[in-house]
């Protein structure tokens, strides 16, 4: 669990979540800020340097992809302040936090950027699963359960995309 200190959650916040649970839920949520500015930036690269007789296609599939990161990021940010937490915003501190390996100096083939992200997105779910579970039972907060609930369904929405759309040879 990423360190919280008394100066990254607000304390005395009344909202019937307990100050321990609000920062649990907020080291929850920063770590998925932190994989999902991974995932933003990977899709990012992969629009601008896929090469493909396909390239206009997945082009522009990939821009469409990195924007609904773009609001997913902007949304977890802004629950992270709901519960009275700092969201990050510096590489150093999204990198700490990240659980979303990256490819620094890597240029794959169309098949392994599609392969890569469909990777990243099943991690993704899968510690959504996790999180909002614990969010819900450990922390007492359904409200994040629920949040994260709909942001595992965009994912998967997101993973079949990725899977429909990639090449297949």
């Amino acid at each position: 669990m990423a360190q919280i200190n008394e100066t990254a959650v607000e304390q005395n916040l009344n909202i019937g979540i307990a100050d321990q649970d609000r920062e649990g839920v907020v080291s929850i949520l920063t770590s998925l800020l932190s994989d999902e500015y991974v995932l933003y930036t990977k899709t990012r690269n992969y629009h601008w340097n896929v090469v493909s007789p396909h390239f206009n296609d997945y082009h522009k599939f990939f821009e469409g992809q990195y924007g609904e990161i773009e609001v997913i990021i902007d949304d977890i940010a802004e629950r992270i302040r709901q519960l009275g937490g700092k969201a990050i915003a510096t590489l150093d501190e999204l990198k700490s936090h990240a659980r979303l390996p990256e490819h620094p100096g890597q240029y794959p083939t169309d098949r392994e950027m599609f392969a890569n992200l469909v990777s990243d997105q099943e991690s993704i779910i899968r510690n959504l699963r996790e999180d909002l579970e614990k969010s819900d039972k450990s922390f007492h907060d359904m409200g994040t359960s629920d949040f994260l609930t709909g942001l595992m369904e965009q994912h998967e929405k997101m993973l079949w995309m990725l899977r429909a759309t990639a090449p297949t040879s």
